[in-house]
């Protein structure tokens, strides 16, 4: 099953020389029975796209919780065996689901960043992170207006260029 995990660039250097994403459990995102129900009009490919961008989201949190990660959210897709959640416990359109596994570096297909020219739409997401979760409809217009970055894709044996490149730019973090 692929899944998509939100994570930083601090995050993924961490995952990429440590050879695992973890620990667990991992919040990770997927097309899940909620998720189909709720776009049963989507093929699998806008399916996929919709766990992908919950899993943006998802990203813009864990910048928020750390200011010193470059802001530029990072979704790792990975394919592990993963049984979505089936006792109800999942709201209609919600493709969250839980990893009780470390996920090894190997089962990591592609990364998804966003351009350094998100940076500024990024950060003001993250900055207005908790003001969004309290309903404050400004923030939430902020981090809406992350989705309207287009996030790039790195192919695996790419990824340490990507971390070597950010390491050395230094000014990504707004």
């Amino acid at each position: 099953m692929r899944v998509y995990l939100p994570s930083t660039l601090t995050l993924l250097d961490a995952a990429c020389h440590a050879g695992e994403l973890g620990p667990s459990p991992l919040t990770a995102y997927a097309v899940t029975p909620a998720l189909r129900e709720w776009y049963s009009s989507g093929d699998d490919e806008e399916l996929e796209y919709a766990a992908m961008a919950q899993a943006a989201r998802a990203s813009v949190g864990l910048i928020a919780a750390d200011p010193g990660t470059p802001r530029r959210r990072v979704v790792v897709a990975c394919e592990v065996s993963a049984v979505p959640p089936a006792d109800g416990s999942t709201e209609l359109g919600d493709a969250r689901l839980e990893l009780h596994v470390v996920v090894p570096w190997t089962a990591v297909a592609a990364v998804h960043v966003d351009s350094a020219d998100a940076v500024a739409v990024v950060a003001k997401a993250a900055d207005s992170w908790d003001a969004a979760a309290a309903g404050d409809e400004d923030a939430v217009f902020a981090l809406d207006s992350c989705e309207g970055e287009d996030l790039l894709w790195y192919a695996t044996q790419e990824i340490p260029d990507l971390l070597a490149a950010e390491g050395s730019r230094g000014d990504a973090k707004a």
